[in-house]
């Protein structure tokens, strides 16, 4: 497992931290108010609030937390050629594909693909939690949208 020394993992998570600001905010003075992609997907504290809680990372095995670190980079590049608007409109938001259990490089097909086995799956006609599917519909507008 990763995580027999917790203070190795909170290092390893401030380095992420200090690397996103390397890529992001590189060029521009800090003004303390800057949106991180570090505060979605991590803490150093125990808050369930974000995608992975400190102690899920320390009992992660090595080759999860090498995924999750893979999800982290590709949201902070996707944001950055956002923000510099050097962004390729065949990129989607790779949070949301995630959410759909798809990866970062995935086309239009494969989400049409996904979102219909999803929808199959959560619709409410068949059993599934409406809660759930507006959840699915939301995600794929946005995808919809983004193009």
């Amino acid at each position: 497992m990763l995580g027999s020394d917790p203070d190795d993992v909170k290092r390893r998570l401030r380095q992420l931290k200090k690397l996103e600001t390397g890529i992001r905010f590189k060029n521009r003075q800090l003004t303390g108010r800057e949106s991180y992609v570090w505060n979605i997907f991590f803490s150093t504290k125990d808050d369930e609030s974000v995608r992975y809680p400190f102690r899920l990372l320390v009992d992660m095995e090595k080759q999860a937390f090498s995924d999750v670190i893979a999800e982290y980079f590709s949201m902070v590049y996707f944001l950055y050629y956002k923000e510099n608007g050097i962004l390729d409109r065949d990129l989607y938001d790779p949070v949301l594909l995630s959410e759909l259990g798809l990866p970062a490089h995935s086309t239009s097909g494969e989400i049409k693909k996904r979102f219909r086995e999803l929808a199959k799956k959560h619709h409410p006609d068949r059993g599934g939690d409406s809660g759930s599917f507006i959840r699915l519909m939301s995600i794929y507008q946005k995808l919809i949208e983004s193009r």
